[in-house]
């Protein structure tokens, strides 16, 4: 869909709404743990700054109830540190005090406004017209020339941060919204063979992007690992034992076994499933073949084996592109980490390497892994874009 960038934005003088994502992990102590999404958007903020722009910076902490819900003076702190231009932080989103505080930007300097999601219509989705109307929106437009969203990794919310002010405003895509554009929506020019990586634990989303890629002819091999995985083995009549079952059936994830069986029905020759599963017995790591299963009754399935690491990893490395999304097993557990690094080690050596964002690029930072082509700041964005579903905020810039 058609949608400006920064190259079409003339910044000089003018008042910006900037909405990035910053939702970062925090320390007991409410400090930022990771600085990885604020350093993904140090570009456009800089480039922004440099060019002569007043700078009102949007973003959100959390979400109410959790314990990361928090305000935004420490994420202002470090953006003031890894910008060359000054960020100062108002704790209000919308108030004559954050209207003020926008007013009386000069060019070259920013003001990072209060967690959105203090608000509490910014936690629900509206459509955009109806969004455009909500206090947050309202406020805020008097005192703004422009609007550019680089908050990929939110694009799949229709909240009025991201949808409303596009639709009273101009609205201009950042750099970090054009780059994934650039690449997750141009899946269909990356070189053959292409293997999809469906792990990790967000069961529904990975079997709408293996349906998705398999039945438009996009993948050649998905290779199955994770929650994901374990649910295809289920799937394909494998028994990995009641406690592997149950976590299946406490997440909810029960009914798309049937999902899972279809597409293998269908797609069997280029859906991959685990030859074994890791499993932790007596507090150490124990692989057992699909022919040794079940487990015991307590022993859930932690990670893929050596036999899956060996044939994953051979496909990976002969693959022309590899679109990484979720990990093999629990890697934040060391004893279980093998087969997500491993893995990971091979698809960066593929021609063309793409990282679908969340857990998967904080196994990569974990294991300090290089050589990708592309690292996505956005999950379950990016796992809307992989399945073909429409964008909200990119629908709401494309108008």
């Amino acid at each position: 869909m058609p949608i400006q960038t920064l190259d079409d934005l003339a910044v000089q003088g003018t008042t910006l709404g900037v909405r990035i994502d910053i939702n970062s992990p925090l320390t007991d102590s409410g400090e930022l743990a990771d600085d990885a999404r604020l350093l993904a958007h140090v570009d456009t903020l800089s480039e922004l700054l440099e060019r002569g722009g007043k700078v009102a910076i949007l973003a959100h902490q959390g979400r109410p109830g959790s314990d990361d819900f928090a305000g935004l003076g420490a994420h202002a702190e470090r953006l003031d540190e890894l910008l060359s231009f000054p960020v100062s932080y108002c704790d209000a989103t919308f108030s004559a005090d954050a209207r003020r505080a926008v007013s009386n930007l000069n060019e070259g300097e920013a003001v990072l406004l209060e967690n959105t999601r203090f608000y509490s219509e910014e936690y629900m989705e509206f459509p955009a017209e109806q969004a455009a109307q909500t206090h947050l929106v309202d406020r805020l437009v008097p005192v703004l020339d422009a609007y550019v969203n680089d908050a990929f990794a939110a694009a799949h919310r229709s909240q009025p941060s991201l949808v409303g002010f596009p639709t009273r405003l101009p609205g201009y895509a950042g750099r970090v919204m054009e780059r994934e554009v650039d690449v997750l929506g141009d899946i269909e020019s990356t070189p053959r063979p292409r293997t999809y990586v469906v792990g990790g634990a967000k069961v529904s989303d990975s079997i709408a992007v293996a349906k998705n890629v398999l039945e438009r002819d996009l993948a050649d091999h998905v290779l199955t690992a994770g929650v994901v995985g374990n649910v295809f083995l289920f799937a394909d009549g494998a028994d990995l034992g009641d406690a592997s079952a149950d976590f299946i059936h406490d997440e909810g994830y029960w009914d798309y076994i049937d999902d899972a069986a279809e597409l293998l029905d269908t797609y069997s020759d280029r859906i991959h499933l685990p030859k074994d599963a890791a499993v932790e017995r007596d507090g150490e790591r124990v692989e057992l073949t699909r022919e040794e299963f079940p487990p015991n009754e307590d022993e859930g399935a932690m990670d893929v084996g050596d036999a899956t690491i060996t044939a994953y990893s051979e496909i990976l490395r002969d693959s022309g592109t590899v679109i990484l999304n979720g990990p093999a097993g629990v890697f934040e557990d060391d004893t279980f980490a093998t087969g997500t690094r491993e893995m990971y080690t091979a698809a960066a050596n593929a021609e063309f390497s793409i990282v679908g964002g969340g857990d998967t690029a904080a196994a990569i930072r974990k294991f300090d892994l290089g050589g990708f082509d592309h690292v996505s700041t956005g999950g379950g964005a990016c796992l809307r874009m992989l399945t073909g579903d429409e964008l909200p905020a990119l629908q709401a810039l494309s108008q």
